[in-house]
């Protein structure tokens, strides 16, 4: 039931809405939901694609202590090896489909993703090198690997937040591997959730405290749902708290438009670029400088 008037009752069949006259309708009645049946169709919805897409959203989310959520959820973080560094990522979809940052695997060419599986008895380091880059974008700074050579692949994955729902205030929590210490958890909250900077895109700025090797790990609310990906924070001496991801819904975007931004192997910027019109930029001579002590200026580091 969609909306319900004194003259109309809208409903949602599934491919069409029904706008039924009041004075057609003899009774509703409405079906009860039993806990079994609730509980596994929010199991079913947040482990099931939407449509083709490579993400999933929940319905019925939970809230949950960060203790839970990363009982929960920290089977689907990854760590993302190359041979300059360490970065993070997660799984989102079964079949091994992961993100990660941009700047984590640009100009790698042999990447393997460390996959941690908690059994009865201790903790798997299961590292996985058959791994294959599908998409990039630098401006987005994402981007989608694949762990291929699985028979019958069901990695751990978790949802996307479906959009609309972040505020300021709200507690979050971060899983990756700053300096290569894997599935550490911090947690934070949301400072501003549209911060533009340097006049490009909007991130999520935040409290959670991130590090080198955080870079494209996820940012959790309290329903174990990513709502961005960790990209950046400023460094500055006396400077504390300030770190930022990209927003759940440029996730979605890059996602839903992959074939834009597919990777090439024999051309690594390959993808739609759209480049700048003359004049965009200003001349050097015409910038501003800066002067005073080092520790002065802020300075964006990559996570």
């Amino acid at each position: 039931m969609l909306k319900k008037s004194e003259k109309h009752l809208f409903l949602d069949v599934g491919f069409d809405v029904l706008n039924i006259p009041s004075e057609a309708i003899s009774e509703i009645e409405e079906a009860g939901v039993t806990e079994d049946v609730a509980a596994s169709e929010e199991e079913l919805v947040s482990t099931t694609p939407s449509g083709q897409s490579l993400f999933s959203k929940q319905a019925n989310a939970q809230t949950r202590s960060v203790k839970e959520n990363a009982e929960i959820v920290g089977e689907a973080v990854v760590q993302i090896g190359t041979p300059s560094g360490l970065g993070s990522g997660f799984v989102i979809h079964p079949d091994g489909y992961v993100i990660t940052n941009n700047h984590v695997i640009a100009g790698e060419h042999k990447i393997t993703i460390m996959i941690f599986r908690q059994t009865s008895r201790e903790l798997e380091k299961i590292q996985k090198q058959n791994v294959k880059i599908l998409a990039t974008s630098p401006v987005l700074d994402l981007a989608l690997l694949k762990i291929e050579g699985e028979e019958s692949p069901d990695f751990a994955h978790v949802p996307v937040e479906a959009g609309g729902g972040l505020r300021s205030g709200q507690p979050v929590f971060a899983i990756g591997s700053p300096l290569g210490l894997g599935r550490s958890v911090s947690q934070g909250i949301v400072s501003v959730r549209n911060r533009v900077i340097s006049g490009g895109l909007f991130y999520i700025q935040h409290t959670a405290e991130i590090n080198s090797g955080n870079s494209g790990g996820p940012l959790f609310n309290l329903q174990g749902e990513v709502v961005g990906v960790l990209n950046m924070k400023m460094v500055q001496a006396g400077v504390e708290g300030l770190g930022f991801a990209i927003p759940a819904s440029l996730l979605r975007l890059f996602l839903e438009n992959q074939d834009a931004y597919a990777f090439d192997p024999r051309n690594p910027n390959a993808g739609f670029r759209y480049l700048d019109p003359p004049g965009a930029h200003p001349k050097a001579e015409d910038l501003p400088v800066k002067t005073g002590p080092a520790e002065d200026a802020a300075v964006t580091s990559q996570s």
